[in-house]
């Protein structure tokens, strides 16, 4: 299935040979979700790029499946986000069994008027078929199979690097080189980084089985359940039939053993109590806790796994690694053509170093508490869980992975602290909601679809006149967009005359009760780094 559509042809680059070697604005490392998104967002700003990936297809397997909602509106403005929720499987609603019994069950966007889900369940490959079908429509970004990078000299003006291919080796530079090169990354080896943080014991076999199933589309969790005694077990229903599980085995167990069909089979039987099913994927995993203590050095700037990696429970990988690529597009293109200030490098690092922190956080808690490391932990568990049975507050004990949620940067020198007091609405650093509008020449739409690729004022009944050109202006009310249903007006707390200067990553710079032009351009020159 995979390889009828996902294998494609290498070229021989057209700098190949060049001297001295050519040079280039950004070089992206890796053509996985996090390097596509980074590289499409680049180009779509209008700066040239180069994609490299060691490869000439897409990886096999389903890898990541759970896309979260911020994901989609970041693949929304990169063109594929429609076309993904429409192919994916979208849920928001969530169930948690203890043995036979439900412990719980839990929505995650019980609300209307939002264009994306909660989650879209999507085998990886196919975010990256779409991905990379971007990729290869833009006319500045230059994507090279079977380039692999086998050196590179990090100095203070420029990157150099060394790139192997079928013809041979050849040289390019560049003024900032973006690592997203997995969890593995050659380059943060190159650079000789240290990948510090926890490795559990514990190992999960992961499958992909294809069948006709009656599940519904809902993410189910089992401790200790009757097919799985001792363990914990995990079930998505993925597009096409696929279902993906997850069941914990000891730390002790041999893994190409676990592996093999004779012994995955009959674990997967007790489980579906279906015997009619094809395996799709298999492997075995452990949990791994680890962060990069930078992750910009010198010209080098990693994103993904190579900057951070979580366990996969909570689908923070991937989302957090596209969410990376957001926040460092924007800020990569402001700085390349002067417009920034000295402190907006800096605040990748801050902003997304704090993501990963409270990604690590969730993700350590969440494996200690579904794979116990001693006995006093596993007591502790236990008793969580049958509280959970009787109580309705020790349900929020239970962690079966605490799912992705975009990060608030409440603690970003980019954020405007708030000069008026508010009763609602997203605060400084955080992400914006989505609501319903009506533009003002009458077309249905999504308040996200309003929003452009650069900074954006978002006002109710009043123009500001004498702002900068970058800002562009979405007003709802008269003459503006129509409030559909309320809830720009109730998400934002947004009453009459007030305001809010959003970023173009979907984040609060500020907002403003009585908005000026002085004071609206002074946060826009804060959010850029001056």
């Amino acid at each position: 299935m995979l390889a009828s559509y996902a294998v494609f042809e290498y070229h021989k680059p057209v700098d190949f040979g060049v001297s001295p070697p050519a040079h280039h604005p950004f070089v992206v490392v890796g053509a996985g979700p996090v390097g596509l998104s980074v590289a499409i967002d680049l180009a779509q700003r209008g700066e040239p790029v180069v994609l490299l990936d060691d490869n000439d297809r897409i990886g096999e397997g389903s890898r990541a499946i759970c896309f979260s909602k911020k994901t989609l509106e970041v693949f929304d403005r990169l063109g594929c986000g429609e076309t993904l929720r429409d192919e994916g499987v979208s849920w928001s609603r969530g169930r948690v069994f203890q043995g036979e019994g439900e412990l719980y069950a839990f929505d995650l966007l019980p609300e209307a008027g939002h264009k994306m889900p909660a989650f879209v369940n999507l085998q990886q490959f196919v975010v990256e078929k779409a991905l990379v079908d971007r990729a290869l429509a833009a006319p500045n970004l230059d994507l090279r199979w079977k380039n692999r990078v086998v050196a590179i000299d990090n100095a203070a003006d420029r990157a150099t690097l060394t790139i192997e291919t079928p013809d041979g080796a050849y040289t390019l530079t560049a003024d900032r080189v973006i690592a997203c090169d997995g969890a593995r990354s050659p380059v943060r080896a190159m650079l000789g980084l240290d990948f510090p943080g926890e490795i559990f014991e514990e190992q999960f076999l992961i499958a992909d089985v294809k069948m006709h199933g009656t599940f519904p589309a809902e993410r189910w969790f089992w401790f200790d359940p009757p097919f799985h005694p001792g363990g914990s077990a995990l079930l998505h229903k993925q597009p096409g039939g696929i279902w993906r599980i997850d069941l914990q085995l000891p730390a002790t167990a041999d893994a190409e053993e676990e592996k093999r069909p004779e012994n995955v089979r009959p674990r997967l039987e007790r489980m579906l109590n279906h015997p009619y099913f094809d395996l799709e994927w298999v492997s075995i995993y452990r949990f791994r806790c680890l962060r990069l203590e930078k992750f910009t050095h010198g010209r080098v700037i990693f994103a993904g796994d190579a900057a951070h990696q979580v366990s996969p429970f909570g689908a923070r990988g991937a989302n957090s690694g596209v969410q990376d690529a957001e926040n460092l597009a924007w800020k990569l293109v402001a700085i390349q053509r002067g417009e920034a200030g000295p402190g907006l490098l800096a605040s990748y690092d801050l902003e997304r170093g704090q993501a990963a922190d409270e990604n690590l956080g969730h993700s350590t808690r969440s494996t200690d508490f579904i794979a116990p490391q001693s006995s006093a932990e596993r007591l502790l568990r236990d008793a969580a869980l049958g509280l959970a049975r009787k109580h309705a507050f020790a349900k929020r004990m239970v962690n079966s992975g605490r799912l992705s949620t975009p990060m608030a940067y409440v603690r970003s020198p980019l954020s405007m602290p708030d000069m008026e007091i508010w009763s609602g609405g997203p605060a400084p650093g955080a992400p914006i909601p989505d609501a319903r509008v009506r533009r003002p020449g009458g077309q249905d739409a999504f308040l996200s679809e309003c929003l452009g690729r650069g900074f954006t004022l978002l006002t109710r009944g009043v123009e500001i006149p004498g702002l900068p050109e970058a800002i562009s202006t979405v007003m709802v009310g008269a003459r503006g967009h129509f409030d559909r249903y309320g809830e720009v007006e109730e998400r934002f707390a947004l009453d009459s005359g007030s305001a809010y200067l959003i970023r173009p990553d979907g984040h609060v710079a500020a907002r403003f009760q009585q908005p000026t032009a002085a004071r609206i351009t002074a946060a826009y020159r804060r959010a850029l780094g001056f």
